[in-house]
């Protein structure tokens, strides 16, 4: 009989972090499963590298711009309603990329697929906090759980992507989406409690929504536009100051607002405020890197989509397990020692990964690549386990939204910047991201060791 009482907590445990992580499967993955299929879907609706970069792009770009509202919207109406909404609308647009048969039908679909994520990502991150607001230690294992299942998702999809690519075809990456979002769905109405309404519902921050998509898309398009006509072109140049004027005027509405979609006074505290220079720096070199490397195996090493995904499989491996182990960690220690060590693990990886050469050896580049999932796996969760327990729970679903935000515009930049850095040579674009990567990371790293503090999370 005890055995069955105990049985029922940890199977409703189970069940509440297996159904908010697929919410977080769904977007990781395709953050990267489409990266091993990109010459295909070249060769197949003409693309070249731009384009290529759009594909990506448009997709973390909608997710990016569109965080800050799926969080505030699900803090208005309930996370678990918009957790589905999202989900639903991810499905479709999925549908969509795998029966495109021009690149402007694929590359909105991707944008629409990134509103979707933008709906869902933030509100399943919300819902687990929901959960366990009251039991912390549990909550930080559980985000630990949620973030391994992410970085698997993420990490995963080269693997899996080079097998699908290879034996059913591009549009599979994109239909194997559909299964995986009815069972979120299911779960979702079978295993979570919708989240408490906010008694007061603001007005929507339309001008600001607009404001920081605008943003971001001329600041992405700017930095893709460099990588074939130089930093020098007229395109280049007036998108960089068209992106600076947009982002000023979104400060500037954002400070006057009432009800701003962005927070900036999460920013006063520290704890906000590294976390989210973390999560850029992050993003941007990770994102990068994985669009990078699948263009330098697949053009430059002429692997096939499968020796493609297979090369970047003890990176799953890898950050599967330091995720896990960091959660455990936070939950215990608090976020701040996982959190620094990590970053700077991650910091000497890409140091490493700098000094390859055009005949470096895979097992040469392997061992160096390892340093990034290892390092990075074990700060990621202890990044957003700070955050949580610095802001009132409430705010969860906004300040998930923000960090989230930073996080994904920090993957679009990436994937413009280092497609950009080809122009320059493959092996010499890559030295160059890499090593830029690596002050980037170690410069996180010492921002986290100075102004986390284990006080910021009580220990377990």
């Amino acid at each position: 009989m005890t055995d069955t009482i105990v049985s029922k907590p940890r199977a409703a445990y189970a069940a509440t972090v297996a159904a908010t992580s697929l919410g977080f499967v769904v977007v990781q993955l395709d953050v990267s499963i489409v990266n091993v299929a990109l010459n295909r879907i070249g060769a197949a609706l003409s693309m070249g590298i731009g384009g290529l970069q759009w594909v990506v792009d448009a997709y973390t770009l909608a997710f990016a711009s569109l965080l800050l509202a799926g969080g505030a919207l699900g803090d208005r109406i309930g996370a678990r309603r918009v957790f589905v909404g999202g989900m639903v609308l991810f499905s479709m647009a999925s549908l969509v990329c795998g029966l495109a048969q021009s690149p402007w039908v694929l590359i909105a679909a991707r944008a629409v697929q990134g509103a979707g994520a933008a709906l869902l990502m933030p509100c399943s991150l919300a819902l687990l906090n929901h959960a366990y607001a009251s039991d912390r230690p549990r909550r930080a294992r559980a985000v630990g759980l949620w973030t391994a299942a992410g970085g698997v998702a993420l990490s995963a999809g080269p693997v899996l992507g080079g097998f699908m690519v290879a034996s059913l075809g591009w549009a599979s990456i994109f239909l194997v989406n559909l299964p995986i979002g009815a069972l979120a769905i299911w779960m979702a109405y079978r295993f979570l409690r919708e989240t408490p309404l906010k008694a007061e519902k603001p007005p929507i921050d339309w001008a600001g929504q607009g404001l920081v998509v605008l943003t971001l898309f001329l600041l992405t398009g700017a930095f893709i536009e460099t990588g074939s006509s130089g930093w020098a072109s007229l395109p280049a140049i007036g998108g960089l100051a068209a992106a600076a004027v947009a982002g000023s005027l979104f400060l500037l509405v954002e400070g006057r607002s009432r009800a701003p979609m962005f927070a900036l006074n999460l920013f006063a505290s520290r704890v906000p405020a590294v976390t989210s220079l973390v999560g850029l720096a992050v993003n941007l070199t990770l994102y990068g890197t994985i669009f990078m490397l699948s263009l330098y195996f697949q053009q430059e090493r002429h692997f096939s989509p499968e020796m493609t995904g297979l090369a970047f499989l003890p990176f799953m491996a890898a950050v599967t397990v330091s995720n896990i182990a960091a959660g455990r960690i936070a939950a215990t220690h608090g976020p701040r020692l996982p959190m620094a060590i990590g970053l700077l693990v991650g910091a000497a990886g890409f140091g490493l990964m700098a000094l390859i050469q055009a005949d470096t050896p895979y097992l040469s580049l392997l061992w160096r690549l390892l340093f990034l999932p290892v390092g990075i796996g074990l700060a990621v969760p202890a990044m957003t386990t700070a955050l949580l327990s610095s802001v009132p729970t409430a705010m969860s679903g906004t300040a998930s939204g923000v960090l989230n935000t930073v996080r994904q515009s920090g993957g679009a930049i990436g994937v413009a910047l280092f497609g950009s850095a080809l122009a320059l040579g493959t092996i010499r674009g890559m030295q160059l991201a890499f090593l830029a990567s690596a002050l980037a990371v170690a410069f996180s790293a010492l921002c986290a060791f100075l102004f986390i503090r284990d006080a910021d999370h009580p220990a377990g």
